[in-house]
């Protein structure tokens, strides 16, 4: 007879998943699946609202990465009243998107991730977690604290709030930079950098020491999917999609607005969480990634000095292949922090980043608009259909861990058919496969969504645990 191993709730992420691992009568994995479970309605419920309006709805998606949403829906406003805004307006957007990276990469390795490559799979649940790492290494918690604190403080000073800001508006931004920010930000990045490096150094340490499981851990031939700049170098706030197939060869490149194009989302009765494929190639032959991991495999370089040092090494792993290993997103996420931290001054030290002109005011010229931004987790699309009034008619969201959904899922099954042995079951084990998802460090209240009823599904069982009756709504 099967039996069935659910692990509810996965841990250490942002959102609400479950996992069920089927197994046979040896005790071996038979199949295993990432099951979301939450509902978000808000292509549905932002119907009828003036587009205006959708900065401040729709960055309230999710609370740890506002700042994406965000701006990903200002770019879409843009599209929509036809405007270029102006380069400082575009200066303090990337400024505020290099803030969110910051905090949300930072929080994710240290506080999330971390437990498990510092502390170890196997550590007891109950100090595998931030307080262990506090317990193992102070100094190494507090600076994570401050690395994130950081992150949030440029959010704040520049936008006027870390959390639903209200700072990006359709033609630019609504605040011009003050000096004392400027400065305040400037002297804190070099201690920032020094702290991330530390954060490299122990990624680096992990490999090493564990290059066989690295290489083997959730590792599957995939296409891969981000922004890049016009020369191919990493882009995280502007630039064209570049896809690439599982062998490394670059597939298409092109702007956002086309997205439909080229994206298809396949639908599995298992998950409210839809499954993202690249068209030209069908379903599943045409299923990618995005996030850290996809981003650094499609870029041919970056732009900041140190960072590109550190992405020398990284593209060095798959000897001139894409790298393939999920654990390799942890890597790949401090890198983009020590990006983030460089463009950061960068753009500070822009003499236009100063400018009083930041905005300019338009109308409706096009019934729609797409905005696209890299969040930190992946890629984020947001699409606007309005009448000639700007109301929202029609609404098409596609997220970060939306597109990774498909990735998630094979992990789950990899890594379960790797290391769980229902016979003689450990806590490790399960650990190990929640370890598979935390590598994409999903957001799933921000990813999921339907169209019409949501399928339900009430099981009743008598008092012995006997299933008598299955009731379901499609």
């Amino acid at each position: 007879m099967e039996k069935k191993i659910t692990i509810s709730p996965v841990t250490r992420i942002e959102g609400h998943a479950r996992v069920t691992i089927h197994l046979d009568d040896d005790g071996k994995v038979q199949e295993a699946y990432l099951h979301v479970d939450q509902f978000r309605g808000f292509e549905k419920f932002s119907e009828g609202r003036h587009f205006s309006e959708m900065p401040v709805i729709t960055e309230r998606i999710c609370g740890i990465c506002p700042v994406s949403h965000h701006l990903a829906s200002a770019k879409a406003c843009d599209e929509i009243v036809g405007i270029d805004i102006p380069k400082t307006a575009k200066l303090l957007r990337e400024l505020i998107h290099m803030g969110q990276i910051i905090q949300s990469h930072s929080m994710h390795f240290f506080e999330l991730a971390g437990p498990d490559l510092i502390l170890g799979w196997d550590a007891d649940p109950k100090i595998r977690n931030v307080v262990g790492l506090i317990q193992a290494n102070p100094d190494l918690a507090l600076k994570a604290v401050k690395l994130r604190k950081f992150g949030q403080r440029i959010i704040e000073l520049v936008a006027g709030r870390r959390i639903h800001p209200t700072f990006a508006v359709p033609g630019g931004v609504n605040a011009a930079l003050s000096p004392e920010v400027k400065d305040e930000i400037l002297k804190g990045i070099d201690e920032m950098i020094s702290y991330t490096q530390e954060g490299i150094k122990i990624a680096e340490d992990f490999i090493e020491k564990n290059k066989d499981l690295c290489e083997k851990f959730a590792s599957f031939s995939s296409g891969y999917m981000g922004l890049v700049k016009e020369d191919g170098s990493l882009e995280l706030y502007d630039g064209k999609i570049r896809f690439m197939d599982k062998d490394g060869e670059i597939l298409k490149e092109f702007k956002g607005k086309y997205y439909l194009k080229y994206i298809g989302e396949k639908v599995e009765d298992w998950s409210y969480l839809k499954f993202p494929f690249y068209k030209p190639l069908g379903y599943p032959e045409g299923v990618y990634r995005v996030g850290p991991l996809a981003r650094l495999n499609v870029a041919d370089k970056i732009s900041t000095p140190l960072a590109n040092e550190e992405f020398k090494k990284f593209k060095a792993l798959g000897n001139g292949k894409p790298v393939e290993g999920s654990l390799y997103y942890h890597y790949a996420r401090l890198i983009e922090t020590i990006y983030a931290l460089e463009r950061v001054r960068e753009i500070l030290e822009d003499p236009e980043v100063m400018s009083q002109d930041v905005l300019r005011l338009g109308t409706v010229q096009n019934e729609e608009g797409v905005g696209v931004i890299e969040a930190p987790r992946g890629t984020l699309i947001h699409h606007y259909w309005v009448d000639e009034k700007g109301t929202i008619e029609k609404v098409n969201l596609i997220v970060s861990t939306g597109h990774n959904n498909w990735a998630m899922s094979k992990g789950v099954e990899l890594v379960a058919k790797a290391f769980v042995d229902g016979k003689d079951l450990k806590e490790g084990m399960l650990n190990r496969v929640e370890g598979a998802i935390r590598c994409y460090d999903p957001c799933l209240s921000c990813s999921t969504h339907a169209i019409g009823s949501m399928p339900i599904v009430l099981e009743f069982y008598d008092s012995e645990g006997n299933l008598i009756d299955v009731v379901k709504r499609d």
